[in-house]
């Protein structure tokens, strides 16, 4: 595979949280290559560092020690982000939520509101775009909030427990909404899970324990 497919090239990094007795190491000694196309599913118990990792990946945490780089890009801000809660604001209709990224990104609002009905349309919901947020189940929330991030049209999606807070069958629907756009858009996509039914959907698994991200011999 060529180098320029490699998106993130994460090795060896680890994050600790404060100073002396008091630091809590979050991640260490891990190391991972995304690459174009990429369905990888990072998996582990609630505190086994999956959330911190992730966001290494994506610029939000600076490594302790080691190195994150984004070779064929410019950057994290070619990487979307979907977390566990949707995060809409409660005040703008579902669209405008959709297309509030764009907007602060200095793209005219009618071509954000347009490229917001796109995305919608990816994930099955556009037919919520007039929807105030407090009007949405949690499957529909979560799924605005990866419309959200697919308007932006990433190279790579990191999902953060995206069905940590749905029941079982909700939580699939999501999932399947999330794969197939990323398969539209062509973005390369890591989710973070502790359900072995969520990750078995993904190409490849990496457990995470006690902060490290085990390699893919130790896997297997």
């Amino acid at each position: 595979m060529p180098a320029t497919d490699l998106l993130i090239d994460c090795q060896d990094v680890a994050r600790t949280f404060g100073r002396g007795p008091y630091a809590v190491v979050a991640v260490h000694g891990s190391s991972c290559q995304v690459r174009a196309g990429a369905r990888l599913a990072v998996t582990g118990p609630s505190g086994s560092g999956k959330s911190t990792f992730l966001h290494l990946l994506a610029g939000l945490e600076q490594p302790t020690s080691g190195t994150v780089s984004w070779p064929a890009s410019t950057g994290p801000h070619d990487i979307g982000l979907v977390f566990q809660g949707n995060s809409l604001i409660p005040s703008l209709d579902v669209a405008e939520n959709v297309a509030l990224p764009l907007v602060l990104a200095g793209i005219r609002q009618d071509r954000a509101r347009e490229n917001a009905g796109a995305a919608l349309a990816l994930v099955d919901a556009a037919e919520l775009a007039d929807r105030l947020p407090e009007e949405l189940s949690g499957g529909q929330g979560q799924r605005v909030a990866v419309a959200r991030v697919l308007a932006q049209a990433p190279r790579v999606i990191l999902a953060d427990e995206p069905t940590g807070q749905l029941d079982h069958t909700t939580g699939q629907h999501v999932l399947a909404a999330l794969l197939g756009a990323a398969d539209r858009i062509g973005a390369a996509l890591v989710v973070t899970t502790h359900d072995p039914s969520i990750a078995a959907r993904l190409a490849e698994q990496r457990p995470m324990h006690n902060g490290r991200l085990l390699s893919a011999q130790e896997t297997s």
